[in-house]
C-alpha cells in the first residue's frame, strides 16, 4: 500500500513529468529565466528514448553496420566484407554504451548548472497543481504552479502478433535481440521500419519490409523515395508494399507472418514497428481533466496547453511530428508561454526531416509534387554525389541534392538530400530558405573544395539553366532590390 507523506508539499515554479530532451529543454528554459524547477523521472538515469531506446542506439548501431559492412568503401577497393553471424547485437552496440554514459552525465551536468533538482519515481497528476512522486519510500507531493509533461511515447502493438515469442520484437525490443537472424520480417514501413531494415540487411539479414501504402515514406519528395526504394533493393531489402498484416504465428520452420496479399512470409525474426503511443496510461490524466487522443497522445493547442491551463505537453507524448528536435522546441515554447516569457514563442514552420536509412535521406521545405499539388510553379536543380570530387572519395554512388526554386520569385522553397551526410548537408538549404536565398545566392557562395557542399553549388545551376539569367535590376537573395 502507498504511504502518502503529510508534510506540506515543496512549492515549484514548473514540475515536468518525463526526462528525455523535451523534458530537459524544457526545464532548462525556465530556470534560465529563474523559475525553480523539479523533473521527475522514473527511470535511474535522465535521457528518456532517445538516449536509452530509440535515437541514440539506433544510431550507433547504424554506424556500426555501415563499418562492418564495408557500405561507404564497397566500390573503392574491391574488397567484399561479411559480417559475422554469430555476431550478437548487444556485442555490435557496445559504443552505444560509451557514448549513452557520456549524454547521461551531459545531462546531470546541464540540469545541475540550471539549478533543476532531478527527483526519480513514477509521476502522475493529483490535480491542475499537484504531482504525485511515486517512490519506493512512499509518495511525496509536489505542488507548482505549472506542470509539463513530456513522458514520451512507446511502441504501438497492433493485434494478430505473438509478442510473447522471444523472436517477435517492437523498435525498442529489438535492440536486446540476442544473435542476429539469418532473415526478419519488418512490419510496418515507415521511418523507424526503414532504418533497421537497412541496418540488418547491412549486415547480411535477409530483410523483408511489408507496409500497407504504395511507396515508401510519402512525405519524402517522390524522386527522393524512389531512390532510397532503389538503393534499399539494391542491398537485399525485399518489399511487400500494399499489403497488411493479416497474423503472425509460430510454426516448425520459423515465425509465418501471412499478408493480405495470400503471401506468406517464413522468417527467423519479426519486428513490429507499426507506430507509436504517447505514455500516458499511469499519468492520471482523465482525473485532472487533460484529455488524449486514441492513441495516448496529449491533447493540446498551438501552444501547447491542455485543456487544463496550468498543464501543458510537449514531445513525443503529443503525437506528430515525434522528433527529436522538435520535441526540444516544443517545450521551449511551451514553458514561454507558461509564464509570460517573450523569448520564444513559436516553434518554426520550416522543420528538417533527417531519416537514417542507407543511404541517409534528409529534406526541408516543399518538394515538386507538394508544389504541384498546391499549384506553385517551380524548378528543380540536381547534383550527384558521383560527379562530385568528394563523393567519389568516400564512394558514395547515391548520393544526390535537389533543389526546387519558386519560378517566379527564384527563391529556394524546398531541399532535398539523399546519400552520405544528408541530414547535415540539408541544413545549407534549411538557411538559405530561412533567410529568403534565391538561387543567385548558391551561384555567388564559394564553398569549400573538395566537399559535399559544393553540389548545392551546381545544382542551383543545374536550376539556373531551366530559370534562366536573373533579370535585370535584381540582386541575389532579393526580387525587389534594385543594383
Amino acid at each position: 500500500m502507498e504511504e502518502r507523506s503529510t508534510i506540506t508539499p515543496p512549492h515549484y515554479d514548473l514540475v515536468v513529468i518525463g526526462g528525455g530532451p523535451a523534458a530537459e529543454r524544457g526545464a532548462a528554459q525556465a530556470a534560465y529565466f529563474g523559475k525553480r524547477v523539479a523533473i521527475v523521472e522514473r527511470q535511474p538515469v535522465p535521457g528518456g528514448a532517445a538516449v536509452h531506446t530509440g535515437t541514440l542506439p539506433s544510431k550507433t548501431l547504424r554506424e556500426t553496420a555501415l563499418f562492418l559492412s564495408g557500405y561507404r568503401q564497397r566500390d573503392l577497393y574491391g574488397v567484399k566484407v561479411d559480417v559475422d553471424p554469430g555476431l550478437t547485437v548487444a556485442r555490435l552496440l557496445e559504443r552505444k554504451n560509451a557514448v549513452r554514459d557520456l549524454e547521461t552525465e551531459r545531462i546531470r551536468r546541464n540540469l545541475q548548472e540550471h539549478g533543476i533538482e532531478l527527483l526519480h519515481g513514477r509521476g502522475r497528476l493529483a490535480d491542475p497543481h499537484t504531482v504525485e512522486l511515486v517512490a519506493p519510500e512512499g509518495v511525496r507531493r509536489l505542488h507548482a504552479e505549472v506542470i509539463l509533461i513530456a513522458t514520451g511515447s512507446s511502441p504501438h502493438r497492433p493485434p494478430g502478433i505473438p509478442y510473447e515469442d522471444d523472436h517477435v520484437y517492437d523498435a525498442d525490443g529489438i535492440l536486446h535481440i540476442d544473435r542476429l537472424p539469418g532473415s526478419l520480417a519488418v512490419i510496418g514501413g515507415g521511418v523507424i521500419g526503414c532504418e533497421y531494415a537497412c541496418m540488418f540487411a547491412a549486415m547480411g539479414v535477409e530483410v523483408h519490409l511489408v507496409d500497407p501504402r504504395p511507396s515508401l515514406l510519402p512525405f519524402l519528395d517522390h524522386e527522393m523515395g524512389e531512390r532510397l526504394a532503389a538503393a534499399m533493393a539494391e542491398f537485399g531489402v525485399r518489399f511487400h508494399l500494399e499489403c497488411r498484416h493479416e497474423v503472425v504465428e509460430r510454426g516448425p520452420p520459423g515465425l509465418a507472418c501471412s499478408l493480405s496479399s495470400g503471401e506468406v512470409l517464413v522468417t527467423d525474426a519479426v519486428l513490429v514497428a507499426s507506430g507509436r503511443k504517447g505514455n500516458t496510461d499511469d499519468l492520471n490524466l482523465a482525473a485532472a481533466g487533460v484529455g488524449v487522443d486514441a492513441r495516448g497522445h496529449v491533447v493540446v493547442d498551438e501552444n501547447f496547453r491542455t485543456a487544463v491551463p496550468s498543464v501543458y505537453a510537449a514531445g513525443d507524448v503529443i503525437g506528430f511530428p515525434a522528433l527529436a528536435s522538435v520535441s526540444m522546441e516544443q517545450a521551449r515554447v511551451a514553458v514561454c508561454h507558461a509564464f509570460g516569457f517573450t523569448y520564444k514563442r513559436q516553434v518554426s514552420g520550416l522543420l528538417p526531416y533527417g531519416v537514417y536509412t542507407i543511404p541517409e535521406v534528409s529534406c526541408v521545405g516543399i518538394g515538386e509534387d507538394e508544389a504541384a499539388r498546391r499549384g506553385l510553379g517551380v524548378v528543380a536543380g540536381r547534383a550527384f554525389f558521383r560527379d562530385n570530387v568528394r563523393g567519389q572519395i568516400v564512394g558514395d554512388r547515391d548520393g544526390m541534392v535537389k533543389l526546387v526554386f519558386d519560378r517566379g520569385t527564384r527563391k529556394l522553397v524546398g531541399c532535398h538530400c539523399i546519400g552520405e551526410r544528408a541530414s547535415e548537408l540539408v541544413h545549407i538549404g534549411q538557411a538559405v530558405i530561412t533567410l529568403g536565398g534565391t538561387v543567385e545566392t548558391f551561384i555567388e557562395m564559394v564553398f569549400n573544395h573538395p566537399t559535399l557542399g559544393e553540389t548545392f553549388k551546381y545544382a542551383a545551376y543545374d536550376a539556373l539553366a531551366a530559370l534562366g539569367p536573373q533579370p535585370e535590376g535584381q540582386s541575389a537573395g532579393s526580387d525587389t532590390t534594385t543594383s
